[in-house]
């Protein structure tokens, strides 16, 4: 993935595996996560004018907590965090406690639909966006074919707010990198700019705005 990031001539890629609890997709355990970790912090030291930065898409459970502990999340450049399952179960509730965490950056695939498949859960999105902006915590484009969520209408209403979009293309193979197109043309039609997404800063910006929120948050 890194490699076809770098080729793509990108400046650094963000690995976000599942979490323990996402046994369907082989969600990394704890002990799995920290051989990653090590294993990335290896690679970086060999690389030049491109990084990796250090990620879990973490899961939100049933009653809001996280699928990792703090000190898990601590040790990482990217926390996602995502409902995965329990869609009837308080989402809105859910997702507002965790934009209360200082080590949650982004919320993944906000309102969770998963087009020609499902509509999205139960969700307030003026209530998720307001504590997104007082948190400073950015909300997901995902870019994959079957979700682009968040719309065009709902990212133009967040940008508006002030909160920060990124555009993922929440990919699991080297190929479908190429995703990037659909969430682009999603913040188009919403009217984004450069300064309305995450990802268009670079590596040492992002690391100085976690580093602002978590002083901020925790």
């Amino acid at each position: 993935m890194a490699q076809q990031a770098n080729e793509m001539r990108y400046k650094y890629i963000g690995i976000c595996d599942h979490s323990r609890s996402a046994q369907y997709a082989q969600g990394l355990s704890i002990e799995r996560l920290l051989d990653q970790i090590n294993e990335i912090d290896q690679i970086n030291q060999n690389l030049k004018n491109f990084k990796v930065l250090k990620g879990t898409e973490v899961d939100i459970l049933s009653d809001g907590s996280l699928d990792f502990p703090d000190e898990i999340l601590a040790k990482l450049d990217i926390v996602i965090a995502s409902i995965h399952s329990a869609f009837t179960k308080s989402p809105t509730d859910r997702i507002l406690k965790v934009l209360e965490n200082p080590y949650v950056d982004i919320i993944g695939h906000p309102t969770g639909r998963l087009i020609s498949q499902r509509g999205g859960y139960e969700i307030d999105l003026n209530k998720i966006f307001g504590k997104a902006r007082e948190t400073g915590t950015a909300l997901e484009i995902n870019a994959y074919p079957n979700r682009l969520d968040l719309s065009d209408i709902n990212a133009r209403k967040a940008a508006e707010m002030g909160i920060m979009l990124a555009i993922n293309t929440d990919s699991h193979e080297p190929e479908t990198l190429s995703f990037m197109k659909y969430g682009l043309g999603t913040a188009r039609r919403a009217w984004l700019t450069k300064a309305n997404v995450l990802n268009c800063l670079s590596f040492d910006q992002i690391l100085n705005l976690k580093k602002q929120r978590i002083s901020t948050k925790g």
